[in-house]
């Protein structure tokens, strides 16, 4: 029976020379599911109409780019010796970490130009990000990578998964480890999680809940895969990153509760905007000084 196990096809149909590609497309539907939750809930909180749809424009263009850089700068020797591959992203071969490094600096630059509370911005984003990941990694699925170390058939069927899935971690004569599973089925946990949480937590810390809730899943599970980036020969990359983002995250939300009386983000609708900075702006925009008048005390 072993031998007869075929592994699903990775591409959807052929156009040409050009492949359509299961990776590809799930990765997509995960982006479109995070955005039209993202937007659904910036309507609700009476952000600026139509902000999300151009932030996400640049957010996934950008992080595609992050991904695929992280992953290529991490493969260098392969790439350099065919260069032309650095754009076949259809093929596989994204870095999440990489991706989520794009996406925050990107905001960051976008909600400075916006004059926007970058921190109420990536609340309102997060949640949308961890399921995207728990979708996309189904596309590692399809491709037949993101796997584990060697395990037995009897194994996968204690974990009580389909028969689909059992087959599809048959790869070069052997059980692997489903590790995009274990990720996928931890991001999806994270994104309710989230979810139920957003309103009692105070401004900026949905986003930092997000970082140290998936470093810490993803520092544990990529000790179980076989094809981690390695910094050296001993240390996996996204072991190193996931350490150095839980301690960054921890700082943060002591120095942000420490140094900011800091509103909770179900208390707020609308702007964000603690220090008046918008209603600044607009009002040196309109040709003449604001005269405040003081009383005198008696």
């Amino acid at each position: 029976m072993i031998f007869n196990i075929q592994p699903l096809d990775p591409v959807i149909v052929s156009l040409g020379p050009i492949d359509l590609r299961w990776y590809g497309v799930i990765i997509a539907f995960g982006m479109l599911l995070g955005f039209l939750i993202a937007n659904r809930e910036a309507d609700k909180k009476k952000m600026p109409e139509g902000m999300f749809i151009d932030l996400m424009f640049y957010i996934i263009l950008f992080s595609l780019i992050g991904a695929r850089l992280y992953y290529v700068l991490f493969n260098l020797d392969y790439y350099l010796q065919d260069p032309i591959s650095i754009i076949m992203v259809n093929e596989g071969g994204m870095a999440i970490h990489g991706g989520i490094i794009g996406g925050i600096l990107t905001g960051l630059v976008y909600c400075y130009k916006k004059n926007l509370s970058f921190f109420q911005v990536a609340d309102i984003a997060i949640p949308s990000l961890i399921l995207g990941q728990a979708i996309g990694r189904w596309g590692n699925f399809m491709n037949q990578e993101a796997h584990g170390g060697e395990v037995t058939r009897n194994f996968l069927e204690s974990l009580m998964l389909p028969e689909f899935i059992i087959n599809q971690m048959y790869i070069d004569g052997a059980y692997y480890h489903p590790t995009f599973l274990y990720e996928s089925v931890w991001n999806i946990v994270g994104f309710i999680i989230l979810i139920l949480l957003r309103p009692k937590l105070k401004i900026g810390q949905t986003m930092l809940v997000y970082l140290i809730y998936y470093s810490i899943g993803r520092f544990f599970i990529e000790g179980m895969r076989t094809d981690s980036l390695m910094i050296g020969d001993v240390l996996r990359t996204a072991q190193v990153i996931s350490i150095v983002t839980v301690v960054v995250a921890i700082l943060i939300w002591i120095y942000r509760n420490k140094n900011y009386n800091l509103p909770k983000y179900g208390n707020v609708d609308g702007i964000y905007d603690p220090d008046n900075k918008r209603k600044k702006k607009q009002s040196k925009t309109k040709g003449r000084p604001v005269n405040k008048k003081h009383k005198r005390k008696k």
